[in-house]
């Protein structure tokens, strides 16, 4: 990994030249996020991230090329990693290198120790703040690059699966500095995790087998804010939707949403497609695969490839081979054929380009207020993991409804009043 020799900006990415093609998409994107927009105004006046380095773990996308943008104007030193081998867009990883000046380590498709390598080279950045999207760089320098982890104030995660990991590193009294749960804020999971998922999601299986939904029997497995999305998109398409949990609150939930409720050893001999938005490990395995039936197809929209057990399944078929990009064949003895998509990777990002930029507006919008939080706050706040701050929160919501032109009622003081009391009642 070197510097490019036309900017010299250290990177490792796929090809300087499709940097025309990744500028006109950042740009295409950024007019669709108006909050972040707002946000870059205030940070290029203010400067709150003046001399700040910035790791970053994050979907190398449009959407996250305009956070990343926006930190940098805040005064931020930023350098830039992928979160996952097959989300990177290659066009936009040379344009943030040759035109915006931010280092970049991501190729789509990189193999595991590549994938590892570009982890290291955002780590020996030095962060003071790392911004997460599963946890994979704050876990690194919780255990080989320990030595670096003193220098951190701070950081952001993303997503519900990245959470996760943290809450269970805090609980242990392992987790060595205050992480703002980004995937927390209600103008995140609410939106970016329900419709952003739910439409990318339906995207990126349509683009790798062109299936018509209409008429299938579609499993979604895991309700929620996820599932909910992938679920009320699927239905709207025509599918017969089938939801799996493990979670009986959830389960009664999707119930009375109007969807059909089953475990998955019953869903797995009539589903059609399968999707798992879990967060957990092997949730269709070995005692699925045997009942599938031929044709079905399996994918993953959850953050990492292990809810489907692909180990198990290269083990019991008896040949696999691509049959389209993005799309790989799983044959078995009885002649039955099985189809992952992506390599069990997120879906929507591995064949689709996932969110919109209107719902990423959104949560980038509150990456950027929660980083610029931790600057000002570390020295208050444990090491822990925090929710966003409701007034961030609300602030994001009601920029995006001034962008959008819509205007809400405000309490009266006499309503003020009355919410604030006890006294008055019948």
């Amino acid at each position: 990994m070197a510097a490019d020799t036309q900017t010299q900006v250290a990177c490792d990415i796929k090809d300087i030249a499709l940097a025309d093609i990744g500028k006109r998409r950042i740009e295409w994107a950024g007019q669709s996020m108006p909050v972040l927009r707002t946000i870059r105004k205030q940070f290029i006046k203010t400067q709150p991230l003046a001399g700040v380095k910035v790791s970053a773990c994050l979907h190398v996308t449009t959407e996250t090329a305009n956070l990343m943008v926006t930190l940098r104007d805040g005064g931020a030193s930023v350098v830039l990693c992928a979160s996952n081998p097959l989300s990177t867009q290659d066009d936009v990883a040379a344009s943030l290198v040759r035109d915006y000046g931010i280092p970049v380590y991501a190729i789509k498709g990189e193999n595991n120790d590549q994938y590892y390598a570009h982890l290291a080279a955002a780590a020996d950045h030095g962060p003071q703040i790392t911004m997460d999207d599963g946890a994979d760089l704050v876990t690194l320098l919780h255990t080989k690059r320990r030595d670096l982890a003193a220098n951190v104030v701070g950081g952001t995660e993303e997503t519900t699966t990245g959470v996760i990991r943290l809450r269970a590193m805090a609980r242990e009294g392992v987790l060595r500095y205050p992480i703002v749960a980004v995937n927390d804020a209600l103008t995140k999971h609410l939106f970016d995790n329900r419709y952003g998922t739910g439409q990318s999601t339906l995207d990126g299986i349509i683009r790798a087998t062109n299936v018509l939904l209409a008429g299938l029997n579609l499993v979604v497995a895991g309700y929620g804010w996820c599932g909910r999305g992938v679920a009320m998109r699927a239905r709207g398409m025509g599918a017969n939707v089938i939801v799996t949990e493990v979670d009986p609150t959830k389960a009664i939930e999707a119930l009375m949403d109007g969807f059909r409720v089953m475990a998955m050893a019953d869903a797995a001999p009539i589903g059609d497609v399968f999707i798992t938005v879990t967060g957990n490990k092997h949730v269709i395995r070995k005692e699925h695969f045997e009942h599938l039936k031929d044709g079905a197809i399996l994918c993953n929209s959850g953050h990492f490839n292990v809810e489907i057990d692909l180990e198990c399944l290269a083990r019991v078929c008896s040949s696999r081979r691509e049959t389209r990009e993005f799309v790989e064949e799983f044959a078995f003895r009885d002649g039955r054929r099985i189809y992952v998509l992506g390599e069990g990777r997120l879906i929507n990002l591995a064949a689709a380009e996932g969110h919109p930029a209107s719902v990423m507006d959104m949560s980038f919008a509150n990456q950027a207020l929660a980083s610029e939080y931790m600057v000002k706050n570390h020295s208050k706040l444990e090491k822990r993991v925090y929710s966003v701050p409701e007034e961030l929160d609300k602030q994001v919501a009601k920029m995006k409804l001034e962008s959008m032109g819509v205007k809400i009622d405000r309490l009266t003081p006499e309503q003020e009043v009355y919410l604030s009391s006890w006294s008055e009642g019948t």
